[in-house]
């Protein structure tokens, strides 16, 4: 297979991402005052959920990390309570996919342990951990969660081990993974999972490329190019194709395109410049864009990706004064669709101390939902459990529309039943012969029973929560002594108030749906009587 090299001559195609510019946020809106850790390891040293902020801390005594609410931006308290279980500096943190409270860490202490975050935040000092993994001889340096499987967890550490984790087990401490992948002659530097989980893909630090069934650990293929050292790894979706960063032979910073059914030769290399920090590569499915962040760098470099050649379409770069140490990504269903956000970093900027949010948007005149830029997504419920995936089975993720309104989880799945029910009802009723204003007093008869039997459940569940507690502990429901504490009363209040708007505005939603179903009936029985 030849390798051919990215020319540099305009190329004018038509993309609805040309022009997607990079926003950081005001000072009021990133962190401050984040004591980021001075590791030199390679990861991202943070990770993002719609709900919690987590970053890696400089600490004397073992490792500990942040835990912070994603809306309390600003100065951040220096005596703020954190997670601080491990013996050793903690390497890498990544939130569970389909549960926003669960966080995985490894560490130089040679475990893996994972965290029940109160929903409310952290509000004392956590050093008690959900489980603790102990299967590894030496440090633990990356993890990675299961993109559709429950409770499935993934580590490599420095013996060159991959070990597979189920956490569907009673015991707190468990010592005996699922399974170990040693394929590899030295220390995994990247992992990176395909769209349903069944493939996984890694870098070692021999600087090859190995594609392997991630269930039973079975080496598919490898790479035996010369001209490419590869530092990460990424599967890029349903393409059926690889992206590599590392160095060519000239240790110039490049990125490979690699055939996942072919790995003897890149399809496309392309040398970016002659900085020695390592490329972050990040990949968003839905829109097909491929993001570069170099270590150190202020930059952020942004391509289109297409199965025809020349595969990369370079759009543009975001230019930046401030280094990042690592970076940061908020998933699809945490986005501001009201103002065309596609993609969101958080840059570590380690001389400030600083956390900062970077919005990635598409320009649009129109403020209304922009169809075009979201399509379904992956969704925060599992497609599968663990005993499901260890006994073979694949599955794609379960999908979610990100339109304002739309909700996934059990609130979804109650309204489609709901929906469904009406509509044999209907039918029923239909076949039987009944006039029209018959089937339009059910339904209407229907959505009256059902919601005086909501309103009197929430009225049962507030007054159980209302009196007392308001539905919290009651040990938080002493007076504020110092102002600490009447800081983390007024984000509560807040929290509490952002969440009851949430509430109506779905509540508002329900009532238009139903407004145009019955406005439907309304039409089709005008059509039936013509």
């Amino acid at each position: 297979m030849t390798v051919s090299k990215m020319t540099w001559r305009p190329q004018y195609r038509s993309s609805k991402f040309r022009h997607v510019f990079g926003k950081a946020a005001t000072k009021e809106n990133c962190f401050d005052g984040v004591p980021i850790t001075r590791s030199v390891q390679d990861n991202s040293f943070c990770a993002i959920n719609p709900r919690f902020l987590a970053v890696i801390t400089e600490c004397a005594g073992g490792g500990a990390f942040l835990v912070l609410s994603v809306h309390h931006t600003g100065k951040v308290d220096p005596q703020q309570p954190r997670v601080s279980g491990h013996r050793g500096n903690v390497l890498d943190i990544k939130w569970n996919p389909f549960n926003d409270c669960c966080i995985a860490s490894c560490s130089e202490d040679a475990t893996v342990k994972v965290w029940e975050i109160p929903p409310h935040g952290v509000y004392k000092n956590i050093t008690v951990p959900w489980k603790e993994l102990q299967g590894h001889s030496r440090r633990v340096g990356l993890i990675e969660w299961h993109p559709t499987a429950n409770n499935i967890l993934f580590s490599t550490a420095y013996d060159y081990q991959i070990m597979i984790w189920n956490l569907d087990c009673p015991e707190p401490v468990i010592k005996n993974p699922v399974r170990t992948i040693s394929h590899h002659p030295d220390v995994v530097l990247s992992m990176s999972f395909n769209t349903d989980g069944s493939l996984l893909a890694t870098v070692c630090k021999d600087r090859k490329v190995r594609l392997m069934e991630s269930r039973s650990g079975t080496l598919l293929r490898e790479s035996s190019c010369k001209t490419h050292r590869a530092s990460k790894v990424l599967i890029l979706g349903n393409t059926k194709m690889l992206l590599t960063s590392g160095t060519s032979r000239y240790n110039d910073r490049q990125i490979a395109l690699w055939d996942q059914d072919d790995l003897s030769a890149p399809l496309l290399e392309d040398n970016l410049d002659g900085s020695s920090g390592v490329i972050f590569p990040f990949y968003d499915p839905d829109t097909h864009m491929l993001y570069l962040a170099g270590k150190g760098d202020g930059n952020i470099r942004y391509y289109e990706i297409s199965t025809e050649k020349p595969y990369i379409h370079f759009l543009t770069e975001y230019r930046s004064q401030l280094p990042q140490k690592g970076l940061g990504v908020m998933p699809k269903r945490g986005l501001d669709v009201s103002s065309c956000e596609v993609f969101r970093f958080y840059k570590l900027v380690t001389i400030k101390s600083l956390i900062e949010p970077l919005s990635m948007i598409v320009p649009r005149r129109s403020e209304s939902y922009q169809e075009d830029l979201y399509p379904m997504t992956a969704g925060n419920r599992p497609a599968l459990t663990a005993e499901e995936w260890l006994g073979g089975m694949d599955k794609g993720p379960l999908l979610m529309s990100l339109k304002p309104g739309s909700q996934i989880a059990e609130s979804f799945s109650d309204m489609k039943a709901v929906g469904n029910s009406l509509e044999n009802s209907l039918d029923t009723r239909r076949s039987q012969g009944r006039p029209c204003m018959l089937q339009l007093a059910y339904i209407q008869d229907q959505l009256e029973a059902k919601e005086s039997k909501e309103d009197s459940s929430h009225t049962v569940d507030d007054r159980i929560q209302t009196p007392v507690t308001n539905g919290e502990d009651a040990t938080l429901c002493s007076p504020p002594r110092t102002e600490n504490e009447l800081r983390l009363k007024f984000h509560k209040q807040q929290e509490e108030i952002r969440r009851l708007r949430e509430l109506l505005n779905q509540r508002d939603v329900r009532i238009k749906q139903l407004e145009l179903e019955i406005k439907n009936i309304k039409n089709s029985q005008s059509q039936s009587s013509l």
